[in-house]
């Protein structure tokens, strides 16, 4: 009795006569190293993996396989470094790629999320305070009366609105990160 092929494997069998170009072959390549960075990036991001297991995972790599898994994963790490949150770990992981010191650029970054939580602090207070004093004008008052930011839609606004003037001073952090 004949042999029950898959899909898969009659259509490999098929390809055999279609030779991969080139630029082809660059194309997977490519995305092979977008992937494998993006593993690393997600399992390091996530804490299932130490700087050191990464440092080994791209030690094993092909020489041009390893430049473009280290610069793959430089942007990624570039791109997630953002006002919310705790970015050491990025920090970490960019020094690691770069093998140099960031320190002063990190306390440039510190000193940003400082002046972020402030303002966000600031303009969350004055909303909260004139959201209590709308609830009091409809004759909503008391000590258990918590005014919700999330559901606010100006509050939202304004929130994108204080993240949007950092922006500029963010990009700045980033590019001196980038640089060699």
């Amino acid at each position: 009795m004949g042999e029950i092929k898959s899909a898969l494997e009659l259509a490999m069998e098929r390809s055999k006569k279609y030779p991969i170009s080139e630029e082809e072959k660059e194309k997977i390549r490519q995305k092979e190293i977008l992937q494998k960075a993006s593993g690393l990036f997600y399992r390091y991001r996530e804490g299932h993996l130490s700087l050191h297991e990464i440092e080994r995972e791209i030690g094993r790599l092909e020489d041009k396989a390893r430049e473009g898994v280290k610069e793959a994963l430089l942007s990624q790490w570039l791109k997630s470094l953002s006002l919310e949150g705790d970015p050491e770990r990025i920090l970490k992981g960019i020094e690691l790629i770069r093998k140099r010191d960031f320190s002063e650029v990190t306390a440039r970054f510190k000193d940003l999320l400082s002046e972020y939580g402030k303002a966000v602090d600031v303009a969350s207070q004055r909303k909260r305070a004139e959201l209590a004093e709308a609830l009091k004008d409809a004759g909503i008052e008391g000590d258990a009366v918590e005014p919700n930011l999330n559901g606010n839609e100006e509050w939202k606004r304004m929130l994108d609105s204080t993240r949007h003037s950092f922006e500029g001073r963010l990009e700045g952090i980033r590019d001196a990160l980038k640089a060699s």
